[in-house]
């Protein structure tokens, strides 16, 4: 009988940051890119994400890139353009990878509906598969999910909880 093969872990480094809304999980691959990027309570939706995405995840503690912590603190301290300098890679569907990258792609102190979100990737039927692809997202903050609305303006879900979405759109110059 063949040896079944078993896919190996992936291993990633997870460090913490202070913020003004808590602690947030940092975790980075060997090249010190940012995989994922969480709130240490909902630490069981970042690791589920992680498996989602990748498979088997080892997560051993190891500190991120300075240049990462610096930009991250920068940005909550006031710095909003900061969140530009992290390097990030996801792993996801084609589409997610589409969401995402427009999720990039929303300035800092501006909103977007989930609707207008579809229309931007070409996909204007898609505003469930985009509100799905964004509760998947695994880099809070960084791929500013927080900056996606209700059509009627309401701040609807957050991985992070509405709290810390009311402070970071506030934080950005949204009025909530």
């Amino acid at each position: 009988m063949p040896a079944r093969s078993i896919k190996p872990s992936v291993s990633f480094g997870l460090d913490r940051l202070a913020t003004p809304i808590g602690i947030a999980l940092l975790v980075t691959d060997a090249e010190g890119v940012l995989r994922a990027l969480d709130w240490e309570d909902y630490e069981h939706r970042m690791r589920e994400l992680l498996r989602l995405h990748y498979g088997a995840v080892d997560l051993g503690d190891h500190p991120a890139p300075a240049s990462m912590r610096t930009a991250l603190s920068a940005y909550f301290e006031g710095d909003l353009g900061q969140l530009s300098n992290v390097t990030w890679r996801v792993a996801g569907t084609p589409f997610q990878q589409k969401v995402w990258t427009a999720l990039a792609e929303i300035s800092a102190g501006t909103t977007m509906s989930y609707g207008a979100l579809a229309a931007k990737i070409e996909m204007p039927r898609a505003i469930r598969a985009v509100g799905h692809a964004n509760g998947s997202n695994p880099i809070s903050v960084v791929l500013p999910c927080h900056r996606l609305i209700g059509a009627d303006g309401s701040l609807v879900k957050y991985g992070g909880g509405l709290a810390r979405k009311r402070w970071l759109l506030r934080h950005e110059g949204v009025e909530v």
